[in-house]
Parts: structure tokens; C-alpha cells; sequence
């Protein structure tokens, strides 16, 4: 039988999907974008599931990009090159309005679409030996408008034009001094402190977690586009919550609240 080239796992309320292509350090194919979002849709539609973590298997890569070994048969002209485009976006789209927290657990190279993938990711954490790099300027590759920008919103312009201009890799420490990635910990406890936030997330109001991220999605718009509606409808769902409820009985009883997203 052959192994998945990417497959999802569940740990109580976190929802995992791991690449898992590492003789070519996680380099992703259309056949495994197509998997990647019927994952996230299943944890989407699954109310356990309170948070989604992205990884790579192996150890020695997150994701590195595309699979160069197909662009032959994927990528070989503009007409494939939309084609592919497509197909990914909608990858990336659907993690990036995954209305669930979602961690990049980054090790080893986070390069090309690996970096895309990761700052569709609501936080990054990594390992003390992780390596992050856009080589789009030594492959001749299109770098679009989207993917700029959602770096550019991480680690700001300039940085995001020093990527893709040099075309140079950087390292954890590097990314966590401009602001990639939120913490870097040794690579054997990058399962613990991954962990350690899922926990802390899980134990939340869902609902109020839903609200903040929502916001997040907004404020990521132009203002002219900024739908200010739906989050009024999304703060009057949390305070007509039971959860609501729990939380301030909770507190009147100096416990920890039990909340169960209604």
C-alpha cells in the first residue's frame, strides 16, 4: 500500500494534517492540495476540533515548496502554470479562512510555498534548526500580489522585499527577530511548546475565539471592505451563549470553565 502523501491525525480537540513527502522534504504536488482541503473542511465542520496544526514529516522540512520534479508535467507553460495556481490557492485559502486557530510547527526548511503556507497560518512556531527562504528570483518563478502581501503583514515590506529580492535563507533567530515566527524552541520541544498552546486554546470560549479571529480576517481587508456586520453578529452570538454563561458561573465559583461552543 502506498503511504499518504499527506494525511491528518486527531489529539483530542487538535486537528493535525502533516505533509508527508520526505524523500522530497515535503514538496507538495496538485494530488496533495486536493487532500489538504478535504482535511481542513472535515475539521471545519467537526465541533471537537478547537484548533488545527500544520506540520511536515521527517524532521527535515515543513514544507519546501513545490515539487520541481513535476513542473514538467505541472508547471511547464503559463496555461499549467494557472492551472497549478489555481489548485493551490485553493489550498491556501482554505487554511487561511479556516474560521479555527491555526499553527504552523515548523522544522527544518520552510521555503517557497512553504513560507506561503505558513503565513496563511494564524501562528508559526519552530525549531531552533528551522530555515526560511523564497528562491522564486533563482527559479524565474511569478511571486503574486497575495502572497506578498500576507508576508509583507507579518514581517513588513521591506523584509518581505529582502526575501524575495535575495533570495537568500534565514534562520530561526533570524525569523523570530523580525517577527515570522512567534517562539523558537529546541527542536525536541517543539512538540511540548506547540502543545502547550494548543491546551491553552482548547480550554477557551470557542465562540469568543471564532469573534477574534473573524476580526483578524477583517482587519486584514481594506477598510471600504471591512464587513463590520457580521461581527456585531458574531459578538451578540457570544454574549447570548451558553458558554457565556458558564464562563461568569465559573467565576462566581472560582473554577475552570467547561465551554462547548453554544
Amino acid at each position: 500500500m502506498q503511504e499518504r502523501k499527506i494525511y491528518g491525525r486527531r489529539e483530542g480537540a487538535v486537528g493535525h494534517v502533516v505533509f508527508n513527502n520526505p524523500a522530497k522534504l515535503n514538496a507538495v504536488s496538485l494530488d496533495m492540495w486536493d487532500g489538504f482541503v478535504g482535511l481542513l473542511k472535515d475539521y471545519e465542520k467537526d465541533p471537537a476540533i478547537r484548533c488545527v496544526v500544520v506540520s511536515g514529516a521527517g524532521g527535515k522540512a515543513f514544507v519546501s515548496g513545490a515539487d520541481i520534479s513535476k513542473f514538467e508535467s505541472e508547471r511547464a507553460n503559463a496555461e499549467a502554470q494557472v492551472r497549478y495556481d489555481l489548485i493551490s490557492k485553493q489550498g491556501y485559502e482554505a487554511l487561511y479562512d479556516l474560521p479555527k486557530p491555526t499553527i504552523a510547527k515548523i522544522t527544518g526548511y520552510c521555503i517557497g510555498g512553504g513560507m506561503n503556507l505558513a503565513a496563511c497560518c494564524d501562528m508559526r512556531f519552530c525549531g531552533e534548526g528551522a530555515r526560511f527562504g523564497i528562491p522564486a528570483a533563482r527559479l524565474g518563478l511569478g511571486y503574486g500580489f497575495l502572497r506578498i502581501e500576507r508576508l509583507s503583514r507579518i514581517i513588513g515590506l521591506p523584509r518581505a522585499m529582502e526575501f524575495l529580492f535575495t533570495a537568500r535563507q534565514y534562520s530561526a533567530k533570524e525569523a523570530y527577530e523580525m517577527g515570522l515566527v512567534n517562539a523558537v524552541a529546541p527542536d525536541a520541544e517543539l512538540d511540548a511548546l506547540v502543545a502547550k498552546t494548543t491546551d491553552a486554546i482548547a480550554q477557551n470560549a470557542p465562540l469568543t475565539i471564532a469573534l477574534a479571529k473573524a476580526a483578524a480576517r477583517e482587519i486584514a481587508k481594506p477598510e471600504s471592505q471591512q464587513d463590520h456586520k457580521k461581527l456585531e453578529v458574531l459578538a451578540k452570538g457570544c454574549f447570548d451563549s451558553e458558554d457565556y454563561k458558564e464562563g461568569r458561573t465559573a467565576f462566581m465559583e472560582k473554577r475552570k470553565p467547561v465551554f462547548k461552543g453554544r
